[in-house]
C-alpha cells in the first residue's frame, strides 16, 4: 500500500517497543516527582500521547528522506529533459539512477515504480498520477515542481528550460533546508539535555540528601510545587521542539 507521508502508522513491533519504553520512562519520571506508586502506575494513561508524538517524529523523518531523494530525482530529470526526453522516459532513468544509490524499499523508488506502473499498465493520466503523489507527499517542493511542469505543458512553454530552472531552484532550496536541519538538530539535542537537567538534579537530591527534599513529597504545597515543576519541564521540552522548527 502506497503511504500518505503526513501520517505514520506504527508497526506492531514499533508500537510494542514504544509502549514499553514510554511506560518505563513515565513511571520513573512520575515516581521521582511524587514518590507514589499509584501515580506512577496511572501515568500509563499518557502512553497514547507518547505514541502520537513518536509516530509524528517518524513521519517527519520519512518526509525528510523523501525530500532528499526527490532532490536526486530532480538532478536526473533535469539531465534527461536537457537531452530531449519526455517525462515518462526521464522517470525510467531516474529510477535506474536511484536504484544504484538507495535500497529497493526507499520511498522515492517505490513512488516512481508505482507511478510508472500506473502510467504503463493502468493507462492512468500523468497529471492524475503526479497529483496523487504530490498530495500524499505533504512536501511543498514536490507539489511546486509538478504544478510548474503541468502549467508549462498546458501552455506550450519551453518544458526543457522551465524544468531545468525549476529543478535548479528546488535543488538549492532543498540543500539549504538540509543544512539548516543539521545545524538545528544539534540545538534540539542541547535543548533536550537542558530540559532533563531538573530531573537529574531532583534525582541526585533524593539520593544524596533525601531528608532535604522530604517536605516536597509529604506536604500539599510540596506536591503542588513538584506538579508545577513537572509541567514546566514538559512545556520547556515542547517549546524547544517548536522553536527549532524552521521552514525555508
Amino acid at each position: 500500500m502506497i503511504p500518505t507521508y503526513d501520517k505514520y502508522k506504527l508497526t506492531a513491533k514499533e508500537r510494542r517497543d514504544s509502549i514499553i519504553i514510554s511506560y518505563i520512562g513515565l513511571f520513573f519520571a512520575t515516581y521521582i516527582f511524587y514518590h507514589s506508586i499509584i501515580i506512577s502506575v496511572a501515568s500509563g494513561l499518557l502512553i497514547p500521547f507518547c505514541l502520537k508524538y513518536y509516530a509524528g517524529s517518524l513521519a517527519e523523518k520519512r518526509r525528510d528522506l523523501l525530500t532528499v531523494q526527490f532532490r536526486d530525482v530532480l538532478y536526473s530529470l533535469s539531465a534527461s529533459f536537457a537531452a530531449g526526453r519526455h517525462m515518462r522516459d526521464a522517470l525510467y532513468e531516474a529510477r535506474d539512477n536511484l536504484d544504484t544509490m538507495y535500497a529497493g524499499d526507499s520511498p522515492m523508488l517505490v513512488e516512481i515504480s508505482d507511478m510508472l506502473s500506473k502510467i504503463d499498465e493502468s493507462r492512468a493520466a500523468e497529471e492524475e498520477v503526479f497529483k496523487d503523489f504530490a498530495a500524499r507527499s505533504g512536501v511543498g517542493d514536490i507539489q511546486s515542481f509538478f504544478d510548474t511542469y503541468f502549467i508549462c505543458r498546458m501552455t506550450g512553454g519551453d518544458i526543457n528550460r522551465v524544468v531545468s530552472r525549476t529543478s535548479a531552484m528546488l535543488i538549492d532550496k532543498i540543500g539549504i533546508e538540509k543544512e539548516i536541519k543539521v545545524l538545528v538538530s544539534q540545538k534540539r539535542f542541547e535543548g533536550k539535555i537542558i530540559s532533563l537537567m531538573p530531573v537529574i538534579v531532583i534525582l541526585f537530591l533524593n539520593i544524596a540528601s533525601p531528608g532535604y527534599v522530604e517536605v516536597l513529597y509529604t506536604a500539599f504545597v510540596g506536591r503542588l510545587i513538584m506538579s508545577v515543576a513537572l509541567a514546566g519541564i514538559a512545556y520547556a521540552y515542547y517549546m524547544t521542539s517548536k522553536l527549532t522548527e524552521i521552514e525555508v
